[in-house]
Formats: C-alpha cells, structure tokens, sequence
C-alpha cells in the first residue's frame, strides 16, 4: 500500500470518527450553564451526565476489543457511530435528567471504538517502527474535535440552541460512518479469527499478566484525568477561579484545544526522531509526564500568572499515552493488538469516568462562591487526583531496574 492510499484509507476516515468523538466528549464544557441552567443540575449531577459517556465507553472497551479483531475496524466502527448518532437525536429531545443521561451513555456507547478502530487499523496497515507517529497523528484530529467544541460550538448553540446543535452533530457523524464505509480497506482482519471464547480468554489473560498491572494505572491515570478535567471542568474552573466570562471561557477552552492537538502531535514527531537514536518511547512518555504533574501542581495549588499556562500544558501532554500504546501491542503480540489496546483503553476510561464523576462531588461539598462553585473545592478535587497519578507513577518506576530498562528499549 502507498504511502498516499495508507493516509486516505487506513487512517484518515477512522480519524474522521475520532474528531466526532472527541467533539462530542467534550460538547459539555460548552453546553453545561445551558443544562444546568434548563435542568437545574447540581456539580454532582453535571458530573454524572457528563461523565455518562464516559461510563458506557469504559464498559464497551473489554467487548470491543475482541469486535475488532474479530470483524476488523471497518465494520465495528462504522456499526458503532451509527448508534452514537441515535444517541444525539436521543440527548436533543430529552426532556429530563434521566433521557440525558440514557441518552449521552449511548451516544459513549457508540464512540467506544473512536480511538482503538484507530489504532487497529493502524497495527494492521503501518509498519512498526512508524506506528507513534501515525498514532499521534490520528490523536490530532481528536483534538482538532475538541477545538470544534469550544468557541465553534458556542457560536452553533447561540445561533440555534444546544438541542438542534445535537440534531447538527448526528447528521456529521452519520457522514463519518459512511466514509469509513466507503474508503477503509475491507480486508482488515490478519487472520481467521479464533472463536469468541478463545478470544475474551485471551484478554482475560493479556489482563493477568504483570506487565498490564504495572503499566495500566499510570496511562490509565494520567490520561483518564486529563480527560475528565478538560472535557468539563476546565471550563467552570476558568469561570469561577480566573472569573473569565461565558464568551472567554469558550476562547480559552479553544487555545487549550490548539494546545491539545499540537502537543499531541509534537511528542510523536519527536519520539519518532528520538527512536532513530535508540530512545524509546516509554522513556519519552515518562518524560513528558513530568512536565504534565507539574502544571497540574501549579493548577492544584493557583499560583498567580502561571495558572492558564498551566492548563495549556495539562492539554499538551495529557495523553502522552498515546505513546504506550504501540509499545505495549508489541509486547503482547500484533494478532492481539485489539484486545491488548482495549485492556489499556478500558483503565483509562473508569479513571475518566471517576475523575469527571468524582470531582464534581468533591467541589460540591464546599459552599459555592459568587460566581459559581468554589475554588478551594476545585484545588481539593484536582490535588486528590494529581495524587493518584504520581503513586503510579512510582509504582511504575518502582519495577526491577534491568526488566525497565529491557522494556523501555523496546
């Protein structure tokens, strides 16, 4: 396959879905005083509806993992966005807490596959050696859906209300199924799949071994944070600490959007060179983390001038993750490479599920301020988790030295 037909059938159209996800993941950082505003939701609630996508996709990860090797990207992914179109028309016509909230679980439902029909198809088609980098490319366009989210959004649902901007977003992703229909290799599954049972046993196994425990808590971790912040929170923060309006908020989400998707970017490009001189991309990863704790530190604890700096960094580099995912199909084998992604995907979407959730409760339990919730709730919440990510990270680094560094080399 040429280089020009692997782009435009590989990875572009699963790509195409995944900005539809990623749109839609964060849609309510923008709509949330909307919902709250016709719904009457508390943090706590807002969290929970929020986080509702985020619950399903979490669940779907283990089963989808054995879809895709079975069926291969095409279908399952094409499949799936259907039914997170359903759930759009869903969510614009409910009519209270419950119809939103069955309503935004399905459209999680559908977007499950976003990322890992990506990367599937991507194990199948790119060679080894450039997989990060295609990787991080495809992640790009998530964040080019996240950009859409935030002052283009703003301006849909000023223009014609959040419920028939949903109506809006089912039509696109509809468009996107039937790209992938119309221009994903149809061959793409490796070999005869075995039988269903023999496949769930092979994940369950994947999940057995100690490399999966060692690795699984600091990606899923570090990237689920970054997603249940950013996709909600992010935006009330910056209302309620920095005291931004609705409009600035929205302009503020979106250079944190263009933030999200150059840095994402970036770390491939350079742990693409950095490959060429025998650095692996474990070892990149664990660097990059670094500098996210760090502007998560500076968010946690409000120090004046640096703190939407900061932010930008938690964009940047929240899902350096991304770059564990090859890394760690390799070492479980490439006819497993589905399941192997899906077992990672699945710690990371239960640590965004109980970051978005858990966060709204935690602010929830401070007495509101002016302008909305307290900013003393938001250091409190965010530090609980900043926490958890850097006792994962040492119980990463906390593995024999020669095992690590066999395996960062890899």
């Amino acid at each position: 396959m040429t280089l020009l037909r692997l782009v435009f059938t590989a990875l572009l159209p699963f790509a195409a879905g995944y900005f539809m996800s990623y749109l839609l993941r964060a849609v309510n950082a923008v709509v949330a005083p909307d919902l709250v505003q016709d719904l009457g939701l508390t943090p706590g609630e807002l969290g929970l509806l929020t986080a509702a996508y985020l619950g399903a996709f979490a669940l779907f990860q283990l089963p989808l993992g054995v879809l895709l090797d079975r069926y291969g990207p095409r279908k399952v992914q094409a499949g799936l966005l259907s039914v997170a179109a359903a759930g759009c028309v869903g969510f614009a016509f409910a009519s209270d807490f419950l119809g939103l909230f069955a309503a935004r679980a399905v459209i999680g439902l559908g977007f499950s596959a976003g990322l890992m029909a990506s990367y599937k198809s991507s194990a199948t088609w790119v060679p080894a050696e450039r997989r990060s980098l295609a990787n991080t490319a495809i992640m790009s366009m998530g964040a080019l859906g996240v950009v859409v989210a935030t002052e283009p959004t703003e301006w849909l649902v000023g223009l014609i209300g959040w419920r028939n901007a949903f109506l809006v977003f089912a039509g696109l992703i509809l468009l996107a199924a039937g790209f992938i229909l119309a221009a994903a290799p149809r061959k793409d599954t490796l070999t005869t799949p075995a039988p269903l049972r023999q496949q769930f046993g092979q994940m369950i196994a994947i999940m057995k071994t100690p490399l999966f425990w060692r690795i699984a808590p600091l990606l899923g971790l570090s990237s689920g944070v970054q997603i249940g912040i950013q996709t909600l929170w992010a935006g009330p923060w910056m209302r309620d600490v920095m005291g931004f309006t609705r409009e600035e908020v929205a302009r503020h989400l979106l250079f944190m959007a263009v933030a999200f998707m150059v840095g994402i970017l970036s770390v491939g490009v350079i742990a693409d060179r950095l490959a060429r001189r025998g650095i692996g991309p474990m070892q990149v990863m664990l660097g990059f983390n670094l500098l996210y704790f760090a502007a998560q530190a500076v968010i946690v604890l409000r120090v004046e001038g640096l703190m939407f700096p900061a932010w930008l960094f938690v964009a940047a580099f929240g899902q350096v993750a991304v770059l564990a995912f090859p890394w760690f199909a390799a070492h479980i084998g490439k006819e497993l490479a589905g399941r192997a992604n899906a077992t990672i995907n699945f710690t990371m979407f239960v640590a965004a599920f109980a970051s978005q959730y858990l966060v709204g409760l935690i602010i929830g339990l401070f007495p509101a301020s002016g302008t909305g919730y307290s900013p003393q709730g938001y250091s409190w919440a965010i530090g609980i988790f900043l926490a958890a990510q850097l006792l994962a990270y040492g119980w990463y680094l906390a593995a024999s030295p020669h095992k690590k560094i066999l395996e960062t080399r890899a």
